[in-house]
């Protein structure tokens, strides 16, 4: 009999339960095991926002695997991460277990740890607690919020402004900002300015440069110098005059370690220096908690990365120091722990900040049990943390003024030298949008007051003033932070919403709008002003921290957004067309229609001359019209093709040859998309066409390497062998998307990852969700091929290579034996739809709409090798046309922000 304990994810299931022992069922709930129906009517405002929630097959699977641990168990531990969407999830799983009535005589507890160690699990486990309502409280107004707004906006946006989805209540404050600025950039005009700067050298025959920042008695501004003669002028003066240092200013200085990382630092620090996607940083930072193989022993080692807390526990500071002087010396350990508060608008602080469970886990030997991308991330965490408490930089500043004889023309020179390295001798923090160079890093040479210099080269350099930068991830994160927008844990969805909805593009690391995105963010500040107001999202956001804090009722919350929400969308209902077009036209003409250079309206239609062209709006979306149609049928589209190509129009774009065929390599576009191809078709064998493979989306046809293209045409490649089962695991390219598969088994890849490199940990990551619905219950003792139970759309059923037969109403699917399947398929068993040869379990794959139901309807997203079948009606048939009505589908964007 053994006390159960309930976590988020297996990994961290399998390492938890060898911390605790034979006295404990540790099992996974694999995130959520439920979640509002995506449909109208889950959250209903009439009644005091009550809602429904529904149990997918993955839950229910959880659900039940924990039912059958309860059995006779006194304790049930909910241990979820220490967040609120932690809390959440302890709670579903509670609250369903109390609808079945599972919990009689069963104590509930909650408990948290910060890091997966056994000291924190074991102390997290003496000391439990109950359920925190306000935290769930706060989860609920959140999951209420998103879901309202995107079922009452979504269908305002379809109906008004065709071709456009809702991007979410905090998305769509993100891609404002970003299309702001990109605004700001098209507004901006440059303004000219100069600068003189002259080279001097010392009595000592040392040389150095100085700036001009004073003429004729008058200090100069940046713009006193805006042409060629003026500043022509200015290094005439400087040329004709006799220098003397007039001052020499020295002060030291300090420059104090920047605070243990947070989420957002983390994921700004992590996208500076390492180039990595918010996305990426949060799932690398997850398998550094979740902890990795170090001596035949799992430990974790870093603590939970969700948070906004820069503080720190007392017994990892002292760690630190200690190792601080030990490695560095005591001048490096400051006198007294440094100690740091947050900047950031309503950081809750509830957590620590980011740092190793174990400082003395250096990087260097944890390396070999690490993905490049681990040991890249664990590098830059313990840096940061172990700098943090080191002692500041010291560093001596020189400013040294020079004189002309009247005094009316002076000029400054500025440098410094680093009299204690500190903290930098360990790290260095990146900044972004560094516009000029940093001058304070110059040495200057030893002067004097009254030296006299001698005048050498003087340079009068012109500039022009920049436009504001485009947000990277790093920046526009940071920004959100400074507004209050979104939470730590929301970040990197957000970000990755605004991409797949192809909304924005990353293009040099940094965002820019797509004309789609604009049109969402013209239209939704046209008519929802308020709602995508970053001071009202910001707001809300207050509130519903207040909710956490126990300090406002989240019904009351809701109330009052719904109440002003509603309205705002029912006014939206006499909303002409034309209005929004106008509005549009208005709002967006400026991007749509730039000035021209020669002058001429830009409006004016290129194909008939006398019409103006503005913003229309189609079936499919918005497009550029002339104002004389239907006479003149001029178009021009909006957004361009997804996968379209510059240069791949006119044919094939040849890479190079095959290193062992000698075949051509070439990139060429089909009727879907872009392809690799290898070779030419064989006239005289038909039958023998070349090896062709799709370019994953995220990969530029433009600047695909031969090496990126003979990776894809070599697909499917080993990337190892399970460490379990010691199964060979593939990843290749399927219909989906990439994927990685063990024997008939498939596992879908994020767009993040990359099929070409991807590793076995991640592979066995992503097969782990898909054997979770199926059962490999043994070799058939017929032909030795597996037999299998598959949860499927209609319920559970049996395969035996093409063969398949669903279980009786009612059977779970764990209960199953290898002599039941095979007696069930061989009662019962039909073949797939689609062929009913028997064929290996490799080939095995679906090959009609209906077989794909039947079966692979179950795995959402498996990446199948791509089959096409044709249809031929016979002759004979009767042409018979019927109409049915359509019941029209209501999707909308409900996703959460977390």
């Amino acid at each position: 009999m053994t006390d159960v304990v309930v976590v988020e994810s297996p990994a961290k299931a399998k390492t938890i339960n060898k911390y605790l022992g034979s006295g404990y069922t540790v099992l996974a709930s694999f995130g959520h095991v439920r979640d509002l129906p995506p449909k109208d009517g889950s959250v209903r405002p009439d009644e005091n926002f009550a809602m429904s929630w529904q149990t997918d097959e993955r839950g229910a699977k959880q659900i039940s695997a924990i039912t059958k641990a309860l059995k006779g168990a006194k304790n049930l531990y909910l241990a979820t991460d220490p967040d609120r969407e932690g809390e959440a999830i302890s709670w579903h799983v509670r609250s369903v277990l109390e609808e079945k009535k599972l919990l009689k005589n069963v104590d509930v507890h909650r408990v948290t740890f910060n890091e997966i160690t056994k000291s924190a699990v074991t102390a997290a486990m003496a000391a439990p607690r109950e359920l925190d309502r306000p935290l769930i409280d706060a989860y609920l107004a959140r999951r209420a919020l998103d879901y309202l707004v995107g079922f009452t906006l979504s269908p305002v946006l379809w109906r008004k402004l065709p071709g456009s989805r809702s991007a979410g209540r905090v998305q769509s404050v993100a891609l404002r900002l970003i299309c702001e600025r990109e605004a700001e950039i098209e507004v901006f005009r440059p303004k000219e300015y100069w600068t003189v700067t002259g080279g001097f050298t010392t009595p000592g025959k040392a040389a150095f440069q100085a700036r001009l920042t004073h003429l004729k008695g008058e200090k100069l501004d940046q713009f006193d110098l805006n042409n060629e003669q003026l500043a022509f002028g200015a290094r005439d003066t400087v040329l004709g005059g006799q220098f003397t240092v007039r001052s020499v200013e020295r002060k030291r200085t300090k420059r104090n370690p920047p605070p243990p990382f947070t989420t957002s630092t983390l994921q700004q620090e992590a996208s500076r220096k390492l180039g990595m996607s918010a996305q990426t940083t949060m799932r690398t930072a997850q398998q550094l908690y979740e902890g990795v193989d170090l001596r035949g022993e799992t430990t974790g080692l870093i603590t939970y990365m969700r948070t906004d807390g820069v503080t720190m526990a007392k017994e990892a500071i002292g760690s630190i120091r200690g190792h601080i002087g030990k490695a560095f010396g005591d001048d490096y350990v400051p006198d007294s722990p440094r100690a740091y508060s947050t900047k950031a608008k309503n950081a809750q602080e509830a957590h620590e900040a980011i740092r190793p469970t174990d400082v003395f886990l250096t990087p260097q030997d944890v390396a070999h049990a690490l993905t490049p991308e681990q040991k890249k991330l664990y590098d830059l965490i313990w840096k940061r943390s172990v700098a943090s408490q080191m002692q500041s930089a010291e560093l001596d500043q020189v400013a040294v003024t020079l004189a002309d004889a009247s005094g009316q023309t002076l000029l400054r020179a500025t440098g410094s030298t680093i009299a204690f390295d500190g903290f930098l001798k360990l790290y260095i923090e990146g900044r972004d949008d560094t516009k000029v160079e940093d001058e304070d890093g110059k040495l200057l040479p030893p002067m004097k007051e009254g030296d006299r210099l001698t005048t050498g080269a003087v340079d009068a350099e012109q500039h022009f003033t920049q436009p504001p930068p485009r947000y990277s991830e790093a920046s526009l994160v940071k920004k959100m932070e400074e507004i209050g927008i979104g939470r730590p844990s929301t970040y990197a969805s957000i970000l990755g919403v605004l991409r797949d909805r192809n909304y924005v593009r990353l293009d040099a690391r940094r965002f820019i709008p797509e004309d789609r995105g604009r049109l969402v963010t013209a239209f939704l500040t046209s008519f929802f002003e308020r709602y995508v107001d970053s001071g009202f999202t910001a707001s809300l956001e207050e509130q519903l921290d207040d909710i956490s804090g126990g300090r406002a009722d989240w019904h009351d919350v809701m109330a009052a957004f719904w109440h002003d929400f509603s309205a705002a969308v029912a006014q939206t209902k006499d909303l002409k067309i034309s209005d929004v077009i106008d509005a549009l036209d208005e709002d967006l003409g400026p991007h749509f229609f730039p000035p021209r250079p020669d002058g001429g309206d830009p409006r004016v239609c290129t194909s008939c001359g006398t019409g103006r062209l503005g913003l229309r709006l189609g079936k499919f979306g918005a497009f550029i019209g002339c104002s004389n149609y239907p006479t003149c049928q001029f178009t021009r589209r909006l957004v361009a093709e997804e996968g379209d190509t510059e240069g791949l129009n006119d044919g094939p774009k040849v890479l190079g040859q095959d290193p062992d065929t000698g075949e051509d390599i070439s990139i060429r576009r089909g009727p879907y998309g872009l392809y690799i191809q290898r070779g030419e078709p064989n006239p005289e064998d038909k039958k023998a066409k070349p090896k062709r493979t799709t370019i994953p989306k995220g990969l530029d046809g433009n600047t695909m390497t031969m090496e990126q293209a003979l990776g894809l045409l070599s697909l499917p490649r080993l990337v190892g062998l399970h460490p379990e089962t010691g199964e060979k695991i593939e990843a290749g390219l399927g219909r989906f998307g990439p994927y990685v598969k063990m024997g008939a088994i498939y596992g879908t890849l994020d767009k993040d990852d990359d099929v070409l490199t991807v590793g076995l940990n991640r592979a066995v990551d992503s097969l782990a969700k898909k054997l979770a619905s199926i059962r490999n219950l043994g070799p058939h003792p017929k032909d030795g091929e597996a037999v299998m139970i598959r949860k499927g759309r209609f319920g559970p059923y049996a395969q035996h290579g093409q063969l398949i037969a669903n279980l009786p109403k009612g059977q779970d699917m764990e209960e199953v034996t290898l002599d039941e399947a095979v007696a069930l398929l061989a009662e019962k068993g039909k073949p797939l739809k689609g062929g009913a040869k028997k064929t290996s379990a490799k080939k095995a794959a679906p090959k009609t709409a209906k077989a794909k139901k039947a079966v692979a309807s179950s795995e959402e997203g498996e990446a199948a090798p791509k089959t096409v079948t044709k249809r031929i009606p016979a002759k004979s048939a009767t042409k018979t046309k019927t109409t049915t009505p359509r019941k029209r589908k209501t999707v909308s964007d409900t996703s959460s922000e977390d």
